[in-house]
């Protein structure tokens, strides 16, 4: 799907560019055509204004074009009817040589007299000519088109391989600009393909229990029916409950959707009663927990939610710190912003493992099978961080694994 993504990214945009390229392409070569045209005419009216040049008349005449001269071969010719009707021809200059009395100029002449305009072109023989009339004869002016026609090719023979140039740097541009932009459509997909697997791994395990239970339940008497069944059905539905909530506040932060709006909150107060919520959980976990909490620091903020952060820390660092150590919690103030800092001591956690903390379903020791999480406060936590513009990173160490949350005070 991204492949196909990014190559269709890259048509569009080749497209686009080709269709710019040939536009601009044709309107150069109109431009450079109408220009050695205009240069032509020029050339014909001045030959044609011209006298005839003494010794026979022989001289080139070019043009200007970008600092070269462009010299344009051209005769002259006087035309006049004779007796009989019969048609007399002199030429008059040029740099043509060897015209005189030709079969071939009688064909020039006979073309050039059959067109109706004063200005035309003679294709058979790639002349552009302007005729003249004097009363008694007519004076023509050729001037060859092959030189002009040549010049033309060249100079967009220049234009067309810029272009190519152009084209291919595109590409490769175009190509790079793919692969950029579809780098975060690339990383949902695969985050929300591991989110499906996941959810299911995670759903299969309490749907399984209750199954089993309930075909239990229901192969029995009511007699014989064991409360503990019915307490192990109650126990993984809560457990599917708490996960499909925490799915859903998930699902609705990659909506964005609008937190509950934000007002003066005492991070304070909220620290201290999480702490003291959890000093229990702490005790029968074998472990104690200490915390020092700044008073009076108020931020902008959603009171429950950022409960709800508090706890999850909480949670993880007496769920996986080490055997009868200590959870510090520590709420500081600095000059613009409120720092939570929650701590517990264990076995450092490898980089590459730190990194993905806040992931999805993910957890450190890859222990899918436990009872106690599912993996998705973290992320959880990550996401209240966001909506109170705050920071939430990890850090480990020797001396253990710490999370720190840093929110904007109030002003």
């Amino acid at each position: 799907m991204i492949r196909k993504l990014r190559l269709k990214f890259v048509a569009v945009c080749m497209a686009l560019v080709t269709a710019v390229l040939a536009a601009v392409c044709l309107a150069i070569f109109a431009a450079l055509q109408g220009n050695v045209e205009n240069l032509s005419r020029q050339v014909l009216h001045r030959v044609i204004q011209e006298a005839e040049l003494p010794g026979g008349g022989q001289r080139e005449i070019g043009v200007e074009i970008g600092g070269d001269k462009l010299l344009l071969p051209y005769f002259t010719v006087h035309v006049w009817r004779g007796g009989e009707g019969r048609m007399n021809a002199y030429v008059t200059g040029g740099t043509y040589a060897g015209l005189e009395d030709t079969e071939e100029l009688a064909a020039i002449l006979q073309d050039c007299l059959n067109q109706k305009g004063p200005e035309g072109v003679i294709q058979s023989y790639s002349l552009r000519y302007l005729r003249q009339d004097n009363g008694l004869y007519q004076k023509l002016a050729f001037v060859d088109m092959s030189m002009e026609r040549a010049m033309l090719q060249e100079m967009m023979g220049s234009y067309l391989v810029i272009a190519l140039a152009a084209f291919l740097l595109l590409l490769c541009v175009s190509i790079l600009l793919a692969w950029w932009t579809t780098r975060p459509v690339e990383r949902a997909w695969r985050q929300q393909r591991q989110f499906l697997s996941d959810a299911s791994h995670e759903l299969k395990t309490p749907l399984t229990v209750i199954l089993s239970n309930a075909e239990l339940l229901a192969a029995l008497s009511q007699e014989e029916r064991p409360a503990r069944w019915t307490d192990n059905i109650l126990s993984e539905s809560r457990q599917m409950r708490d996960l499909v909530e925490e799915m859903l506040t998930l699902a609705r932060a990659d909506n964005m959707t609008q937190p509950a709006a934000l007002a003066e909150t005492s991070l304070s107060d909220a620290a201290e009663d999480c702490a003291l919520a959890f000093e229990p959980v702490a005790f029968e976990a074998g472990k104690s927990l200490e915390y020092q909490i700044a008073e009076d620091i108020a931020v902008l903020g959603d009171g429950k939610r950022l409960r709800r952060l508090i706890s999850v820390l909480l949670d993880n660092a007496i769920k996986y710190g080490a055997e009868g150590g200590t959870v510090t919690l520590t709420l500081e103030k600095t000059e613009r912003q409120a720092r939570l800092t929650v701590s517990n001591p264990g076995d450092p956690i490898p980089p590459e493992q730190l990194s993905r903390l806040f992931e999805r379903f993910y957890r450190a020791d890859a222990s899918r099978g436990e009872k106690s999480g599912f993996g998705l406060g973290l992320s959880i936590a990550a996401v209240i961080a966001r909506e109170h513009k705050g920071t939430l990173k990890a850090e480990s160490g020797r001396e253990g694994t710490r999370f720190i949350f840093a929110v904007p005070l109030k002003k």
